[in-house]
């Protein structure tokens, strides 16, 4: 086999030191202009294509990169499919393109995430779920990190949505309407059976939820106690929002015949309702009123437009992402939620 042409090759060849060669790659502007041009006529000439890049981040190099894992039990292929977690990217990407950085999506499948997250070749990371801050102090390579949609401790860098405050909104909406018999749809975060929980329950405690979902289950709560109703009395059924977010459509209107309304804490899970419903002849929202939250980039166009909860995806990624590259002190920067009505909400029908 051919013997690989290394940087020391190129330094002999064109008469310099091997530092001069490392620079003229690495810190180009260390390099006369004259000098750098020899260098890279004489390594193009050898065949040398450029220092490795894992031995550059080795020897402590920058990657110019940050990962993104995304919330939950989440491979790459689900992530990009999500209108929520597009917009998401978007924002981080605008940030990234300032700073001439690329972006990398990290698998969130259970399975893959702890070898994804340690073998990263990335200067930072945007978590999904604070739990993953251990595998990223695991690596050989430490990484600052930003955690979205939760506490991520007092040392560290969160970006989240006011959870409760929005999913207040939602419920007093629909309240104003004259809802008085409601279903709740909670996402579940890994990929599973749905899971229902039937009304009347002492406590009213997500199995499968993260801690913004337990938020949004208060805002709810308090919206109804404020109106003199129990969240006690509402049916909640946790679904996932990739696979299986049409199986738990399906059930959730195959057991709460009597909701008048739906209060769906994202809106995919909202607008696979308002598919499911469609083809059950069910009218929305003359029969049904269906409220979502996040304002993706879809909800404005569903069958009918979607009532929803607007949080800002897009400022929430440029946010996360300009921590990591200019810095800041730790802490906590929580982002505003607020109603959007369109046409999936209206009064109940009449008894």
């Amino acid at each position: 086999m051919k013997k690989p042409i290394r940087l020391a090759d190129v330094a002999r060849a064109a008469g310099i030191s091997l530092g001069t060669a490392s620079n003229a790659f690495n810190r180009p502007d260390l390099v006369r202009p004259e000098l750098r041009e020899r260098i890279e006529t004489t390594a193009r000439q050898l065949g040398y294509s450029g220092p490795d890049p894992i031995g550059r981040l080795l020897m402590g190099a920058k990657a110019h990169a940050i990962g993104v894992v995304p919330p939950g039990d989440m491979p790459v292929s689900h992530a990009v499919g999500s209108p929520y977690f597009r917009e998401f990217m978007r924002g981080i990407a605008e940030v990234c393109d300032q700073h001439d950085a690329s972006l990398l999506v990290i698998s969130g499948a259970q399975e893959r995430k702890t070898w994804a997250i340690r073998n990263a070749l990335v200067d930072g990371f945007i978590l999904g779920h604070v739990e993953e801050a251990e595998l990223v102090f695991a690596r050989q390579r430490k990484a600052p990190f930003v955690v979205i949609d939760m506490d991520g401790g007092p040392q560290s860098h969160s970006v989240r949505v006011e959870g409760r405050e929005g999913a207040r909104q939602a419920a007093e909406h629909l309240i104003s309407l004259g809802h008085r018999r409601f279903a709740i749809a909670s996402v579940l975060r890994r990929p599973a059976e749905a899971i229902w929980h039937s009304p009347a329950r002492s406590q009213r405690r997500l199995v499968g939820g993260f801690p913004l979902d337990d938020e949004k289950l208060l805002g709810y709560a308090d919206a109804l106690a404020a109106a003199g109703m129990s969240i006690a009395d509402a049916p909640i059924i946790e679904f996932p929002v990739s696979p299986g977010v049409e199986e738990g459509a399906r059930t959730l209107l195959d057991r709460c015949p009597d909701a008048t309304a739906i209060l769906a804490m994202s809106d995919r899970q909202a607008i696979a309702i308002l598919a499911e419903a469609k083809r059950r002849n069910i009218d929305v929202p003359k029969d049904l009123s269906v409220i979502g939250f996040d304002n993706a980039e879809n909800a404005i166009v569903a069958d009918p437009p979607l009532t929803t909860i607007a949080q800002p995806t897009l400022e929430k990624g440029r946010i996360a992402a300009r921590i990591l590259f200019e810095g800041a002190p730790p802490g906590e920067v929580v982002l505003p939620a607020r109603l959007v009505v369109r046409a999936s909400t209206a009064p109940p029908p009449a008894p």
